[in-house]
């Protein structure tokens, strides 16, 4: 079994757990009647026009306490401190863990922060089922993630749909050329390549630029994982990334307000002009 079928193999003993408690109609409900979504397209420049977003690198910036890989991070007593902290430093989504066995995440962590800021949200979890997607709308989530070699191609496209019927956007997430292939053919307007392998945890960072060139500029291009200083993400920056996004080289951080602004005028200063 992959690290993956493995995290998987856990979110769904969990996901049981938490329906039995809300069931599939109340979690329904439940999203139908939460505020509108922010627009997460748009704050990662997704509508801006050619010369600004050639300007700017966005940073989703994450509240995570755990990963398979390192173990445990950083002890974070109040995400909210943390969220305010990202905000103030210009993060242009933030980013909470809520998966529990691997990352050390939850639905609390994502109630604080959304009760905190008004920044754009992603549900950081793996989605494997609709009833997450309903529940993560029903928390106030603005964002979901989207592992494309988590799902099969009518389960990656019915989801993406609800995303969008529920007024959200999706960070599909990819690690292979023929994986960013088929996040295009259901039409994903936000594509995350991961240099992580998240079936062995090994890191490559060379997979982003490997990859970015097979992703038009119609889409927003997110580089994840592998970062740890203003130089890497520099480097993707320069590489074309439309926005990175970051939770280890953070949490970490003493001061990750300040780390976070150094992150953007990096990122920025690297980002050569549009047209790959």
């Amino acid at each position: 079994m992959s690290v993956l079928e493995d995290i998987i193999s856990g979110v769904r003993e969990d996901l049981h757990e938490r329906r039995l408690r809300v069931g599939d109609a109340a979690i329904r409900a439940r999203a139908q009647a939460a505020p509108p979504a922010r627009d997460a397209f748009a704050a990662l420049g997704g509508h801006n026009d050619q010369a600004q977003r050639d300007q700017v690198l966005h940073v989703i910036s994450e509240v995570k306490r755990r990963s398979p890989s390192k173990g445990a991070l950083a002890d974070i007593p109040e995400p909210a401190v943390l969220a305010r902290q990202y905000r103030d430093g210009g993060a242009s989504v933030i980013s909470v863990l809520t998966e529990q066995r691997r990352f050390g995440g939850s639905l609390a962590d994502f109630d604080a922060v959304r009760a905190a800021v008004e920044t754009p949200l992603l549900r950081k979890d793996f989605t494997v089922d609709p009833y997450q997607i309903y529940e993560a709308r029903a928390h106030g989530a603005d964002l979901v993630l989207l592992i494309v070699a988590a799902l099969d191609d009518e389960q990656l496209g019915s989801f993406l749909d609800l995303t969008h019927d529920l007024g959200m956007n999706a960070l599909v997430e990819t690690h292979t050329p023929g994986e960013v292939e088929r996040a295009l053919r259901v039409g994903a307007r936000i594509i995350g390549v991961n240099v992580r392998n998240l079936k062995t945890l090994d890191v490559d960072r060379e997979t982003f630029a490997r990859l970015s060139g097979n992703i038009p500029d119609s889409v927003v291009m997110v580089a994840e994982s592998g970062i740890r200083s203003s130089e890497d993400v520099g480097l993707y920056g320069s590489q074309g990334a439309d926005a990175v996004l970051v939770g280890e080289a953070l949490v970490k951080d003493n001061d990750p307000l300040t780390a976070l602004r150094s992150f953007i005028e990096a990122g920025s200063a690297a980002k050569p002009p549009r047209g790959r």
